[in-house]
């Protein structure tokens, strides 16, 4: 099992900067990739930014070049990075973690930005 908290969302004006964090404990070392999905209301979850356990990364073409994931493997976190926020950013973001052969996710963090 693994277990996933998220921290460092937040109310923030449009253009502004937050950190996101995502902690990760239990069985840590079976998991190949870490994502960040997000979820406004009335709209799907939907993927915003993948690290791999190689370091590759892949993201949403509507935060590329915006948001940043990386990861502290020495910590189990990993962090999404996001600046230049827009109103439409507002969502609740979800940390997410794969094994070969399950699924986690983390209870989800708010992130408003007012225009």
């Amino acid at each position: 099992q693994v277990q996933l908290v998220e921290s460092g969302g937040g109310l923030v004006q449009a253009g502004g900067s937050l950190r996101l964090s995502c902690s990760a404990s239990g069985n840590t070392f079976s998991i190949n990739v870490f994502g960040w999905y997000r979820q406004a209301p009335g709209k799907q979850r939907e993927l915003v930014a993948a690290i791999s356990s190689g370091g590759s990364t892949n993201y949403a073409d509507s935060v590329k070049g915006r948001f940043a994931i990386s990861r502290d493997n020495a910590k189990n976190t990993v962090y999404l990075q996001m600046n230049n926020l827009k109103p439409e950013d507002t969502a609740v973001y979800y940390c997410n973690a794969v094994s070969r052969h399950y699924d986690y996710w983390g209870q989800g963090t708010q992130v408003t930005v007012s225009s």
